[in-house]
């Protein structure tokens, strides 16, 4: 066999596996199994390790190599698996002297070759040609953060906040756009973090409005999931003058309570999330957002919980990625008084019904309505507010003006009228 990935967790981690698969394939390295792993949950930690054990079972005699965020920080449990022939830490998986055939063979001790992660500095600019199977394509713009949410485990993970130098940003998306990708993902950790570490005062917004200036040929830039308490001007500016840029914003927003906010050490407020998407939407009135929250975070009542399901009307949130909490050893959160799993798991199952009757409703509201629709795979392509379309007989990479007839469970199904210009 040659080389193959298994992704969990973020869309960094889908960028990232691009780049590891090519720095290994240029060091030579074959017939291996590259692992990267998610640490966001005690949940994702084990289906890793379930993952290295089926990829052990299905390939026997390949090398099986762990990296990503949980091989960062739980670095010996995962070189103490017999499955596991090479430990890799975040920084150095992008490397390609990481992959050399000459490390493989060490003994038991020495295969965890996992470093401080919070001493790197600086991160560097990854070209990739395009993403497999993809039309679109992730691009990596920062990396780690600074913050201390209360709940979070990922910057012992991912280090501290470094951006990717605004060059090289550019150059990537003119490649991929060379290589016919139609849309790109800006993303990172902490991506609105963008910018402090490196000369010229620089920001995300800033970031943004040089892409779509250099790169006049890119039809759709994405932002992913962001900390709107971050956003800058430059930021707004370009959503509310370029249409290249997507109407559609993933908050980190957590809860929808003030206290618990607090206790979370988050750095807004509930006011301050409805104002965010209240400014957005009068600059863009085709926002459509979605949002991670946590449900039974240590300390939550049923007044607090109440609050968080509220805010998904008020702010009219349509794509919610719940998380009942589950406590991360080492995290300051796991040391509160806990509220038990089945509450936390009800209450996750009360946001999900909410975001579900908040997506149809988006859905029903579309009927009847062209759109431009970028299509994926088998037929399924994203609006630019992102929802799901079914086109019949469209296919990969092409960007169609579709007329939406009928929604489905999944989404949308539409009659491509024409190319989208």
């Amino acid at each position: 066999m040659a080389i193959e990935t298994l992704t969990f967790g973020c869309r960094l981690n889908a960028y990232e596996a691009e780049v590891m698969k090519s720095e290994a394939e240029k060091a030579g390295l074959d017939n291996a199994v590259i692992i990267n792993t998610c640490a966001v949950t005690a949940e994702a930690v084990k289906q890793a390790k379930q993952a290295v054990r089926k990829a052990r079972r299905d390939h026997p005699d390949a090398r099986i190599i762990v990296t990503g965020c949980a091989a960062q920080t739980e670095a010996r449990s995962f070189g103490d698996m017999a499955e596991v022939d090479l430990v890799i830490g975040n920084e150095d998986k992008m490397r390609s002297e990481s992959y050399q055939p000459m490390v493989f063979g060490v003994p038991l001790n020495d295969k965890v070759q996992v470093n401080d992660i919070m001493s790197v500095r600086e991160t560097a600019g990854h070209l990739i040609e395009g993403m497999d199977g993809r039309a679109r394509a992730f691009v990596q713009v920062q990396n780690g953060c600074d913050h201390r949410c209360t709940f979070c485990i990922i910057p012992f993970g991912r280090g501290p906040s470094r951006s990717v130098p605004m060059g090289a940003v550019v150059d990537q998306v003119k490649k991929l756009v060379s290589n016919g990708y139609r849309e790109v993902v800006l993303t990172g950790v902490d991506v609105t973090s963008y910018g402090p570490d490196l000369p010229g005062n620089l920001t995300l917004g800033k970031l943004t409005q040089a892409i779509l200036r250099h790169v006049p040929d890119l039809p759709r830039l994405r932002i992913s999931s962001i900390d709107s308490i971050e956003a800058d001007e430059a930021l707004y500016d370009a959503m509310a003058s370029d249409r290249r840029l997507m109407p559609h914003l993933h908050l980190s927003l957590q809860s929808g309570d003030d206290m618990i906010l607090k206790r979370m050490k988050r750095r807004h407020s509930r006011d301050d999330a409805l104002a965010i998407v209240a400014k957005l939407r009068s600059l863009r009135p085709d926002m459509v957002f979605g949002a991670d929250i946590i449900a039974g975070f240590p300390t939550e009542t049923e007044e607090m919980f109440e609050n968080t399901l509220r805010i998904v009307g008020e702010a009219d949130l349509t794509y919610l990625h719940v998380f009942p909490y589950s406590p991360r050893e080492g995290t300051p959160a796991a040391r509160m008084p806990q509220v038990s799993k089945a509450v936390a798991r009800d209450r996750a199952a009360l946001l999900r019904a909410e975001g579900d009757r908040q997506f149809a409703k988006l859905c029903r509201s579309r009927v009847g309505q062209t759109e431009n629709v970028l299509i994926e795979r088998n037929g399924m392509g994203r609006t630019e507010q992102f929802v799901p379309v079914h086109v019949p007989d469209a296919q990969p990479g092409e960007l169609l003006t579709v007329r939406i007839g009928d929604v489905t469970n999944e989404g949308l199904v539409g009659e491509a009228l024409q190319h989208a210009a």
